[in-house]
């Protein structure tokens, strides 16, 4: 071995290829995987939609000779059986009686069955942020778990978990019920997503690696969020969308015995023969010949890292132990809150777009593949910085010009909005590409469940800075415009990681960038009061 230095893994597994049979049917299947989660996160916009409705009224009331109308949506003009005082139109009462529900674009949704209208409406917001509880547990405790137990086994529970309480959630006799659900089938989804991206990633080498992040896991999400689209238009219910949206998961249960276990795992586990044997099935598939010994004694070692590194047990402090990867995970942490909040807000806000709703949650759809699309074109052209901190002003600035738009040019808004989700599509896609290459295979899943929490808590909070856009109509706008630029000035910091090897050990992480900022940490001129200066660049490595 040159230099005397033990090869890695993407050494020595270079001789498999990169566009083998193995490496193509390893994206195929995974994107399969991913394409329900990308429905599954966003049938809550038809299943808990508001129709239209009023108070119901009594048939034979009338005022003046005409029947009476409701004051509002929320009161009705009490009833005076045959009056013609036309006086007492205007005295109000609530809607004792209850609601009617318009079944023009709906036969039924949560918000018509159990009347969560008025006094109730909280109830439609805080059953959208409880999904996203479950996502944010699931996305901290699966991503341990994963860590431990294996990236596969993970991928899996999450897949049925949210498949089968989606299909529970279906037979819902009352709101408690259903969010309860609700917050278990998101308990499943990202956690799913992620174990997904991670598993595929640590098995390709870097060239198939982009394509199947961006052309194969994110575009799978994009197709599974257009299927939704389908399956509303033609399926009215929300009871039958639920029973059809968890079908296509039972249906790729039997992808267990096609996907195999992370080999890179199995050698941080120090299960050499596994490893081996994943290699040599990818070998067989791909018709190449292979070494009689894949892993030797110096390759396992450089896998685990000599000393204290080797039986060390990683956990979520790891990710603070050096400054240099504490620096890089508090930044993921604020740009990942961000992504999700405005990505998830601008999915949930579709409704609230002019025209038609499955139009639009399918342009919206196709918008998201485009914007995947154009990130693997541009991702190994520009440094990962700076596309990054593209994606998220280009979003920010739009949402921001929107409140200068006048009220009754709506089709302008909706134009903008819409080029809007561009730039976050894409930098929500992106940030699961970047920040695998940042984090270290030791704690990689473990600092991805970290950041994929740390964006749940602001998806919890999308659903009512979506709500607060019903008292006025530029809140959402300016919170998701406002923090997208925040965010982005970030991204700045983040070291570049284009063409180079996934870190195996915390010690292999890159170093920030340190270019015209102010180091603040550990900086001796904390502690001597002194004014901080600007700290040099760090060279290249």
């Amino acid at each position: 071995m040159p230099n005397g230095k033990a090869k890695d893994f993407d050494d020595v597994t270079l001789f498999l290829g990169d566009y083998g049979p193995f490496q193509i049917a390893l994206i195929f299947s995974l994107s399969l995987i991913v394409v329900p989660v990308g429905y599954m996160g966003a049938v809550v916009v038809f299943v808990s939609d508001t129709p239209q409705f009023h108070c119901k009224v009594n048939e034979n009331w009338t005022i003046n000779g005409t029947y009476a109308k409701e004051h509002d949506r929320c009161t009705k003009y009490k009833e005076r059986l045959n009056s013609t005082d036309a006086s007492l139109a205007g005295d109000t009462e609530p809607c004792a009686d209850g609601w009617e529900f318009s079944k023009d674009t709906y036969t039924s949704t949560i918000v018509s069955e159990w009347e969560l209208v008025c006094d109730n409406a909280w109830k439609v917001p805080l059953s959208s942020s409880l999904y996203f509880v479950g996502v944010m547990i699931g996305s901290f405790v699966c991503g341990t778990l994963s860590d431990r137990f294996g990236r596969k086994p993970v991928l899996f529970l999450t897949m049925a978990i949210q498949t089968i309480a989606a299909l529970i959630q279906a037979a819902s006799v009352n709101w408690v019920m259903f969010t309860t659900l609700n917050c278990l089938r998101g308990f499943g989804q990202t956690a799913c997503y992620t174990a997904s991206i991670i598993l595929g990633s640590e098995i390709l080498s870097p060239k198939p690696r982009m394509t199947y992040t961006l052309l194969g896991q994110s575009v799978g999400y994009g197709v599974g969020y257009a299927l939704l689209s389908l399956f509303g238009y033609f399926i009215r219910d929300w009871r039958m969308l639920l029973v059809a949206c968890a079908i296509p998961g039972f249906l790729l249960m039997p992808l267990w015995w096609v996907v195999p276990e992370s080999p890179r795992w199995l050698l941080q586990k120090k299960r050499f023969k596994k490893a081996e044997a994943v290699i040599y099935r990818a070998a067989k598939m791909n018709r190449v010949s292979t070494p009689e010994v894949i892993f030797t004694s110096d390759e396992c070692l450089d896998q685990m890292k000599l000393d204290h590194e080797e039986s060390h047990s990683y956990t979520c402090l790891d990710l603070v132990r050096t400054s240099n990867l504490r620096i890089i995970t508090l930044m993921g942490i604020f740009i990942w809150f961000t992504c999700a909040m405005v990505f998830f807000g601008l999915t949930l806000n579709t409704n609230s777009l002019n025209g038609n709703k499955y139009l639009n949650v399918f342009i919206s759809a196709v918008i998201d593949i485009a914007a995947y699309i154009l990130t693997w074109f541009m991702v190994n052209r520009v440094p990962r910085p700076f596309f990054l901190f593209s994606s998220m002003m280009f979003c920010g600035t739009l949402f921001l010009v929107i409140l200068l738009v006048p009220d009754d040019m709506g089709a302008v808004s909706k134009a903008l909005a819409l080029s809007g989700r561009t730039g976050i599509s894409a930098a929500y896609a992106f940030i699961f590409v970047f920040f695998i290459e940042l984090m270290p295979t030791v704690v990689r899943n473990t600092g991805l469940g970290i950041f994929s929490t740390s964006g749940r808590i602001g998806s919890i909070l999308c659903p009512f800075i979506i709500y607060l856009g019903v008292y006025n109509k530029a809140t959402p706008y300016i919170v998701f415009g406002s923090m997208s630029i925040v965010a982005s000035v970030f991204t700045f910091f983040l070291p570049d990681t284009r063409n180079r090897k996934l870190p195996d050990l915390i010690s292999q992480v890159q170093p920030i960038q340190r270019h015209c900022c102010l180091v603040i940490t550990h900086s001796p001129n904390l502690r001597t009061g002194k004014k901080w200066k600007r700290a040099p660049s760090v060279d290249k490595q």
